[in-house]
């Protein structure tokens, strides 16, 4: 495998870098503390096709792959982590039109996003169903060639902004085997029933939408049903098996970010006469994080390169998951106290870099999910 960037793909991530650093970079803090919704930034990366890039051009997408994805997520990471977050998660969800979805489907919802016409979510955690997604209890009853659905979820990004959702619902309880018990549906929000109210008080990543949403006695036509009636996790696991792939690259691009302002602090910074930098405990620190960020990088480029070339692997994808998201949070605490107390007041970007480091070892599989995976792969249990 040669994980040499292409021309094009350099390309790619000389636009995003410029598009971060010149849209993010100076209203990321501001954006963050008064949880403001990134609505003219979000309009101008659907310009620059910033969004989206795995989705085909049959579906309005730039139709390029996984690879191009994670590289323009990791340079909008190193910028800002909320505003960033939210742009990935205008097309959360994506993969189930791609992968089980009609040509219709595909055509009549994932257009619109590229358009500015729609945005979506896929509302999948439930108050009592986090990382257990097989006890999911909203449920969807067939009434003659309509579903009727009722339940809650939580913590479901773009859950007020989102024009239509991917409900991952219970339709047949009683099927012997678990995993045959849900399907995935497709919910307009504008549907009588549906209702959303957004959740405050987030650590980090709080400009980006987040909800919980109610669905009482919503009606959607037999057509919403996206993919086949029981096959729900299996379609699941198949959308966690790429997503997680450009996910990585969030914790790449938050330590790689982090790294960044260390190394820009500790060169200015001066204590004992010299600056911060030129002890040797110091440089220790700064090699032993920058390790960690080229090593995370490797693999999210190894998954998404398998996801590419047809050959997804359910292990690796964990294992870049997993990885960059430990390794964001070893790093953005390193380079906070690299900071000394200067880092731990919102002057400093990486007090917003250190709250949001944390949730990246949750969404997306928790990392005890994340170990779960690898190790039963791996032991072939």
């Amino acid at each position: 495998m040669d994980f040499r960037l292409t021309k094009e793909q350099k390309y790619i991530q000389k636009a995003a870098r410029e598009f971060a650093k010149g849209e993010l970079a100076q209203v990321g803090r501001e954006y963050d503390l008064n949880e403001t919704y990134p609505e003219e930034i979000i309009k101008k990366a659907r310009e620059l096709d910033l969004i989206g890039l795995f989705i085909p051009e049959k579906f309005g997408g730039p139709g390029l792959g996984y690879l191009e994805q994670a590289i323009v997520l990791e340079e909008l990471w190193k910028v800002d982590p909320g505003i960033s977050q939210q742009l990935c998660s205008l097309t959360f969800g994506a993969e189930e039109f791609i992968l089980f979805g009609t040509q219709d489907q595909g055509k009549k919802f994932l257009e619109p996003i590229f358009t500015g016409d729609a945005v979506m979510g896929f509302a999948i955690t439930e108050p009592d169903a986090g990382s257990d997604t097989l006890s999911a209890s909203t449920l969807a009853v067939k009434e003659g060639n309509e579903w009727v659905i009722n339940g809650s979820k939580v913590m479901i990004g773009n859950g007020t902004k989102g024009t239509f959702m991917l409900i991952f619902a219970l339709t047949d309880p009683d099927a012997k085997s678990s995993a045959k018990r849900h399907s995935i549906f497709i919910v307009e929000t504008d549907r009588e029933g549906y209702t959303a109210e957004p959740m405050h008080g987030k650590m980090g990543l709080r400009c980006s939408d987040t909800a919980a949403i109610y669905l009482n006695n919503v009606r959607v036509p037999e057509e919403n049903l996206l993919g086949k009636q029981g096959n729900g996790f299996h379609q699941l696991m198949a959308f966690f098996d790429r997503s997680r792939a450009y996910v990585s690259a969030h914790g790449v691009g938050l330590a790689q970010g982090a790294l960044d302002m260390a190394v820009k602090h500790i060169k200015g910074r001066k204590q004992f006469g010299k600056p911060i930098g030129s002890f040797q405990g110091v440089q220790f620190k700064v090699a032993d994080m920058a390790v960690k960020v080229e090593l995370a990088r490797n693999i999210m480029y190894k998954a998404a390169w398998l996801l590419d070339n047809g050959t997804p692997d359910t292990h690796v994808t964990a294992m870049a998951k997993m990885y960059a998201a430990r390794i964001a949070v070893e790093v953005v605490d390193e380079a906070l106290q690299l900071h000394g107390g200067y880092g731990y007041f919102d002057d400093y970007d990486i007090e917003r870099f250190y709250r949001a480091a944390k949730v990246l070892e949750i969404y997306e599989g928790a990392k005890e999910i994340e170990k779960m995976i690898i190790g039963r792969t791996i032991i072939g249990l």
